[in-house]
């Protein structure tokens, strides 16, 4: 597969279309996108890190928020590909504050209205999001906050909102606090978003015996070269190169996080595998290289094949997603989805998107520096993956 020069021009074209400072025409103020067919690869690094600031540069870094998942589920599959996690082992013996779980009577209802689980959390639960506890579609629209959330939110979890280096404790303290609540639904009956990849950082964390930044940096990222990708950006030369994070309001874009005092200039107590990474696009497409080649250098196949391969049951995926029709044309493996075609990959809401398509040896990178809204995936992000579809020669 290569990419046509009439694609090429096709991709600026449709890229810098979005770019621009309204926030009322959902325009972003930069963005890195890479498209890369199978060794040809175009990038597009076009508008500033900031609105009025420096231009944006192929390495900028970027707050991948929930593109994070695929790869706190890639580096606890290498556990499982070394014997150190049992996939469907109870995770009592890592994770004794999830042993014993009640589960609430009804997600919405009062904290001390509970039954017994019905079976112990295994980890692959936790990969396949179905461990009985995260976000559920129905909470953004409830008339009053559930007792669980705002449990949660008083425990300093930050499970249920954008990533947020600043608040959480350490992984052990984090750990212990969501152990006092009680599972919103039984282990394996829902789908719920989010929080399983925050448990598997720490329980691999335990797995491996040591931090959960030190072994995703020893088993995954120094090994496929990802030297950009971190849960924060040390120093000032690194920062520069962070993008500020905008929050889309009425009246325009407002800065949420900048390099100048970022939440992500400092390693925070609690590194969170559902949403806590910087990354760069090269480095994310080494990620991407990585599944496309079979997993070398630091995946077997098998475990290629299961985050490759929608892992959820019939009955898990009526029960729905975040939105209505999530589940209509895709499923959802370890840490990632997978649509009906055979592409995989996940978004995250401060503004990346990361897909990866093999039939067509296909990976589409768009990064970001605006908050997604409620509707899905933005424009900007749909329109450079059809853009690239339609560059293949």
């Amino acid at each position: 597969m290569r990419l046509a020069d009439e694609g090429r021009d096709l991709l600026h074209r449709t890229a810098a279309r979005h770019v621009g400072d309204d926030a009322g025409d959902d325009l972003v103020p930069g963005l890195v996108a890479l498209v890369a067919a199978g060794d040809d690869v175009h990038v597009e690094a076009l508008g500033a890190l900031a609105v009025g600031g420096a231009p944006m540069a192929r390495d900028t870094m970027f707050r991948i928020s929930s593109t994070t998942k695929p790869m706190t589920a890639a580096v606890t599959m290498t556990l499982v590909d070394d014997g150190l996690v049992d996939l469907d082992e109870p995770v009592d013996r890592l994770l004794p504050e999830l042993a014993g779980r009640r589960v609430l009577c009804h997600p919405d209802g009062p904290l001390d209205d509970t039954v017994p689980a019905r079976r112990p959390i295994t980890a692959r639960d936790l990969l396949t999001f179905t461990f009985g506890f995260g976000l559920a579609g129905e909470m953004f629209t409830a008339a009053a906050p559930w007792p669980v959330v705002e449990a949660a939110d008083r425990l300093r979890l930050a499970t249920f909102g954008p990533p947020d280096p600043a608040t959480p404790p350490a992984a052990d303290e984090w750990i212990a606090r969501l152990g006092s609540l009680p599972l919103i639904t039984q282990p394996g009956e829902r789908w719920l978003y989010n929080t399983g990849a925050s448990v598997l950082g720490v329980l691999v964390q335990r797995a491996a015996r040591a931090p959960f930044a030190e072994v995703l940096r020893a088993r995954l990222f120094d090994p496929l070269g990802m030297h950009d990708t971190a849960f924060w950006a040390p120093g000032p030369g690194r920062l520069r190169r962070l993008a500020t994070a905008y929050r889309p309001e009425p009246a325009g874009l407002v800065a949420w996080d900048e390099p100048a005092g970022s939440a992500w200039g400092r390693p925070p107590e609690f590194c969170d595998g559902a949403g806590g990474l910087l990354s760069t696009a090269d480095d994310l497409l080494a990620f991407a290289r990585m599944f496309l080649d079979g997993g070398a250098p630091v995946l077997s196949a098998s475990s290629v094949r299961a985050m490759t391969t929608g892992q959820l049951t019939a009955g898990q995926r009526s029960r729905g997603g975040l939105l209505p029709g999530d589940f209509d044309d895709q499923s959802w493996s370890f840490g990632q989805a997978v649509h009906d075609s055979g592409a995989f990959g996940w978004d995250g809401g401060l503004g990346s998107s990361w897909l990866v398509d093999p039939a067509r040896e296909l990976t589409v990178i768009v990064l970001t520096q605006r908050m997604f809204g409620d509707s899905g995936l933005p424009d900007v992000h749909a329109e450079i993956r059809r853009a690239a579809r339609a560059a293949l020669a």
